[in-house]
């Protein structure tokens, strides 16, 4: 046996065992990988109060979507809050989520605020929908010819 055919065959012995070591830890993994979390309502908030609120104007704060909701009778605010974005220096997004007391007062704000006027713009509100997890393929939206990854 030539030096050449020794080296041939360190190298595919060497090549079997990390194949066989790749597959052990796919293997593994799947096994460990957690399950998506169930989307679940915030601790002490009841299903169903929480509301998104959409088209709001970027000049509409933390305090005065509070103050907003808060005008309607009967209707208990417990958080109010407005997305900003984290790369314009905390400007609104122009949407938020404010949580009231109990579902009943949620149906009873949709029904007072939906398509009102809040400072020219016409808010949508409705009942908020729990966040979907997405995985990293998701996020990967690459367009163009080479999008085979």
């Amino acid at each position: 046996m030539s030096d050449d055919d020794k080296d041939m065959d360190v190298a595919e012995e060497a090549t079997d065992e990390v194949v066989e070591d790749v597959a052990d830890v796919k293997d593994d993994s799947v096994d460990e990988m957690p399950a998506a979390k169930p989307a679940r309502a915030a601790e002490g908030q009841v299903e169903g109060s929480k509301l998104y609120v959409g088209n709001l104007p970027f000049s509409v704060d933390n305090a005065k979507l509070g103050e907003v909701f808060s005008a309607i009778n009967g209707v208990e605010v417990v958080e109010a809050v407005v997305i900003t974005d984290k790369f314009n220096e905390g400007r609104s997004k122009g949407f938020g989520f404010v949580t009231v007391a109990d579902p009943a007062q949620a149906e009873k704000a949709i029904e007072a605020m939906n398509g009102q006027d809040v400072d020219g713009r016409k808010i949508v509100v409705n009942i908020a929908r729990p966040k979907v997890e997405r995985n990293d393929r998701d996020n990967d939206r690459r367009g163009g010819f080479n999008n085979r990854y």
